[in-house]
């Protein structure tokens, strides 16, 4: 300042100058007014502040209507010996919760010290962190930026569904309501309660929720045994599960894993030590280790079809037995978190994938069977789809009537894709979709039980690899027609049991009609038939004619009531298709498999192991407890049992089918390899469509069916008998199974029957035509064979000896029904007495006495009584088998 006698006289002007002090006092009064202006904003934008965080916060959800508890949890199965097969993951749903006692400090010092170093402090909220936060959010628009407790997190998580707001407003609201209901929750749980539902919740990568699947999916260990380094590479994935991926990221992984360690050394979780040995852990190549050895290209593999069956018999029964809705179920299944004891034998399923995975036990005529989807929008927006079907019958209409889609190599169906695209494909369409897929062909179905359980110990669904879960199961989904095998169930079954026939009845075989029609039973072997066969010989042999007279005897309404016994849901009294025609299964041909929809083969198979079981039905299980996601049991599922037919019944079908693979139509599944009973029953549908064996062991029981999916004929009719052979030693060798006899009731006897008559033998008469045989001892015999005689022949004619023939001998006869007599060398004679010696021979005086022939002596004792020679009796004849019968009485 000038402080001269000038400048202090211009000061003093300057103070003296009425403008001057106009505008300082103009310049004091703006200031006021502005700080009244600022003041008043203030007040006013803090009230309106305040009035919009209430109207956040009274908008906010009640903290009393909120569950931060982890919902939706992988439902685990397991085979029998308690391993575990699989998870079934719905959405939001891949977590197994585990409490935090069993989760070691080290892990929760992990996640604490990366995401809230004061959580044990806190109440809710980390005001330090808010300040940080807060510039970033009002420069950015990133309101998540090291704000956020773990409290918080859980509430984003578990109530605002990850906190996934695109717009400021949304952030905002959504920010004020997370941090208010954090100081809520902060009185109602404590803070390990928080800490523990925390870990339960977050992502980790991988599709893993929670910190125990994380660990199994990364390190294939439980949480309780993760090291310091382990846990802090697992807390590096939160922040950004799919950037700091340790497989997919290891690098920007294991950045973040250093930043974490020495946070828990610095806020002294761990030791410089411990730091030092976590660093230099190579817990990468370990983790790569575990992705290479347990997890394919496709992070979650195709169900099984045995877990596919399982699935829908949980589903149904979660319904049935609990009560819930069909979507209830299917949820409980998914997310549930429930505990499967399945009945599957990890080592049994394992050998039957081996066998029918090995392309040599196939017809080398195997095709390869053309699926074809294909979608178009056109320029009008209709939509048109077409299929391997539609492509049928466009080359049918194009002058190629026998175009099949089956194929010996599938290059050889590209031109025809490619034809027949170009002619359905406008100009103007637009593809959406199209998909080409190639079905090995034949297909196979195959279903493995424990007789006297009901347990379902494997299942093969179809051949190759399967593609997908929930794809078409053959052994359960679908219903074939099931030819011959049917003949015991809906015919023989209560004929035994209710009829009073046996084994040894005997039936003509000859030309037969269905009652009240003029249609003809065919047999399989054609025009050709065996007149008297006895029922065993019936069954061995498979003959249609005599099944269908047996049902006649026993009534198909009493064949269809054993058949709902036996568990047969694709079995009719009624049924009614969608064009209004009524069928029905209670009929004549149902005793050759001649049904309206047919049979599935896992149906069937139960239906035999009844048989094999001593005539007890067990009703088929594929799992026997269910636990919820707190170990509590659900249901268990012991198998409904009840006697469907007698002891001596099963047993008498278990011999005749014992002949089937020793005599009869399956000797093709007889075993080389082991030495083990078997018994079992083939079945073939007109032109060799549908091939089948079902048979069983004392124990298992197991079916078999082959066939193409479009139901095209066959050639080969003997692969699959080989298959079953092949399936059941391994499966018998890797149970380790001592050989064993089916067992004989006490309630059967075991008699000598005469195979002509179906009486008891006659000894010396019906020994050739003789055989012991088994029956229920209330449905023996009592008749003795009244047909076999012994006549007196005259040794030149072979006549019916008269008075006058000199030599003459007896010899054994059958009576016929027209009067004649059939010796045991076929030849046949009439009741007449010798036409060459009717008179009394007149005696030459020349002529020398006749000597009479000595009797035998005894060759060990010359004194004994003469006795003739007897003559030795040959064994029966055994009938070469013939092929596979067919059923030609479809419905």
């Amino acid at each position: 300042m000038n402080f001269s006698a000038k400048g202090t006289a211009k000061i003093q002007h300057n103070l003296r100058s009425e403008k001057r002090k106009l505008i300082s006092k103009t310049m004091v009064t703006a200031l006021r007014i502005f700080l009244i202006i600022v003041i008043t904003v203030t007040i006013l934008g803090t009230v309106a502040g305040v009035g919009v965080l209430k109207g956040l916060i009274d908008n906010a959800p009640s903290i009393d209507s909120i569950d931060v508890a982890p919902s939706g949890f992988s439902t685990t199965l397991y085979y029998s010996n308690g391993e575990e097969i699989k998870k079934l993951v719905g959405s939001d749903a891949n977590r197994i919760y585990v409490t935090l006692d069993k989760i070691p400090e080290c892990v929760q010092n992990a996640f604490i010290a990366i995401e809230d170093e004061r959580f044990r402090s806190h109440n809710g909220i980390d005001t330090q962190g808010i300040f940080r936060a807060f510039f970033q959010g009002i420069t950015k628009g990133e309101f998540d930026q090291g704000a956020s407790t773990l409290t918080q997190q859980l509430i984003k998580n578990q109530v605002f569904e990850g906190g996934n707001e695109v717009a400021f407003g949304s952030k905002l609201k959504r920010k004020v309501q997370e941090q208010y209901l954090a100081v809520q929750l902060e009185k109602k749980l404590t803070k390990d309660q928080i800490l523990e539902y925390y870990l339960n919740t977050i992502n980790l990568g991988q599709n893993t929720l929670g910190i125990q699947v994380a660990s199994k999916r990364y390190f294939n260990k439980d949480v309780s045994e993760i090291t310091i380094s382990e846990a802090a590479v697992i807390a590096g994935i939160t922040q950004n599960p799919a950037g700091l991926n340790p497989i997919t990221h290891p690098e920007e992984n294991a950045a973040k894993r250093l930043v974490i360690l020495a946070y828990m050394r610095d806020q002294g979780y761990i030791t410089d030590e411990e730091y030092t040995e976590a660093v230099n852990d190579d817990v990468y190549s370990r983790i790569q280790i575990v992705n290479d050895e347990n997890y394919t290209d496709t992070e979650v593999a195709a169900n099984s079809y045995f877990v596919d069956e399982l699935i829908d018999q949980v589903t149904k029964d979660l319904q049935e037995k609990l009560g819930y809705t069909e979507s209830q179920a299917v949820s409980m299944v998914y997310r549930g978190g429930l505990q499967i004891e399945t009945t599957q034998s990890k080592k049994l399923q394992k050998v039957c994938d081996k066998v029918f995975a090995d392309k040599s036990l196939y017809p080398e005529d195997s095709e390869y069977q053309l699926s074809y989807r294909l979608s178009t929008i056109d320029k009008d927006g209709i939509e048109h789809n077409y299929s391997e079907v539609t492509m049928k019958y466009y080359f049918a209409n194009h002058g190629i009537e026998d175009f099949d889609v089956n194929f010996k190599n599938k290059k050889d169906a590209k031109p025809y894709i490619e034809q027949y695209k170009k002619a359905v494909v406008g100009k103007d369409d637009e593809i959406t979709g199209e998909v080409i897929d190639y079905i090995i062909q034949p297909q196979i179905s195959f279903v493995l039980m424990d007789q006297k359980s009901g347990k379902v110990l494997a299942m093969v669904g179809g051949r190759g690899k399967k593609k997908a879960s929930r794809t078409l199961n053959r052994a359960s989904d679908t219903t074939r027609q099931p030819g011959s095998t049917f003949k015991i169930v809906s015919t023989y079954l209560p004929a035994f049991d209710t009829k009073g026939m046996t084994l040894a009845t005997v039936e003509q075989d000859e030309e037969f009609y269905y009652p009240d029609t003029n249609r003809k039973v065919k047999n399989w072997s054609g025009e050709a038939y065996n007149g008297a066969t006895t029922l065993r010989k019936a069954i061995y042999d498979s003959m249609n004619v005599i099944a269908v007279k047996t049902m006649v005897e026993v009534t198909p309404q009493v064949s269809y009531n054993y058949l709902m016994n036996l568990g047969f849901s694709t079995v009719y009294d009624k049924f009614v298709d969608n064009a209004g025609n009524v069928y029905t299964d209670i009929q004549y041909p149902t005793a050759l498999g001649g049904l309206t929809k047919g049979v599935s083969n896992y149906e069937l198979t139960a239906a035999f192991a009844a048989i094999a079981n001593q005539g007890v039905y067990n009703k088929p299980v594929m799992y026997t407890k269910i636990l919820d996601h707190d170990g509590n049991v659900l249901i268990d599922n012991e198998p409904e049992k009840k006697q469907v037919m007698k002891k001596s019944t099963a047993f008498l079908l278990t011999s005749a089918m014992e002949d089937v693979v020793t005599i009869g139509t399956g000797t093709k599944a007889r075993f080389t390899e082991i030495d083990m009973a078997e018994a079992g029953k083939t079945g073939t549908t007109s032109n060799n469509v549908d091939l089948w064996f079902v048979g069983y062991t004392p124990y298992y029981t197991a079916g078999i069916w082959s066939g193409y999916d479009n139901n095209k004929s066959q050639t080969d009719t003997s692969y699959h008998k080989i298959l079953w052979k092949k399936v059941m030693e391994e499966i018998h060798k890797a149970a380790n199974k001592k050989p064993k006899d089916f067992k004989v009731p006490s309630s059967v006897k075991q008699v000598r029957i005469c195979t002509k008559t179906g009486k008891l033998a006659v000894s010396g008469l019906c020994d050739h035509t003789s055989y012991a045989e088994y029956f229920d001892k209330n449905t023996i015999l009592k008749e003795k064979c009244d047909r076999h005689v012994k006549l007196k022949v005259c040794k030149e004619t072979g006549e019916i000896a008269g008075k006058y023939c000199l030599e003459t001998e007896e010899r054994v006869f059958f009576r016929n029904t027209d009067g004649t007599y059939t010796d045991e060398k076929g030849k046949t004679i009439t009741k007449d007495k010798c036409k060459k010696h009717k008179t009394k021979p007149t005696p030459s005086p020349t002529k020398t006495p006749r000597k009479t022939t000595s009797p035998t002596k005894h060759p060990t004792n010359p004194g004994a009584p003469a006795t003739p020679t007897p003559t030795p009796t040959p064994a029966p004849a055994i009938p070469t088998p013939d092929p596979d019968p067919q059923n030609n009485t479809q419905p």
